[in-house]
């Protein structure tokens, strides 16, 4: 058994003595909600018309890749 008469021994660091580094920015995520918001008008616009047009759903799916592009480079970064 490894540990003392107080508890276990510690296997490694603690929160104290690793800082954290922050991840994504905040700006990138907002962009990427504002994306998904028009993604979702342009695709409100799409139903409200009866699709006449298939133009608004691919502005839909061009904004929704472009959210997730957005979103995923905002964790990458540092």
């Amino acid at each position: 058994m490894t540990g003392t008469a107080d508890g276990p021994a510690a296997t490694g660091p603690t929160d104290e003595e690793t800082p954290r580094r922050p991840r994504g920015w905040a700006s990138l995520y907002a962009l990427a909600f504002l994306l998904m918001v028009a993604a979702g008008g342009t695709l409100i616009l799409a139903i409200r018309r009866f699709l006449e047009s298939t133009q608004p759903l691919w502005v839909s799916i061009g904004l929704s890749a472009a959210a997730i592009v957005v979103s995923v480079i905002s964790v990458l970064l540092p």
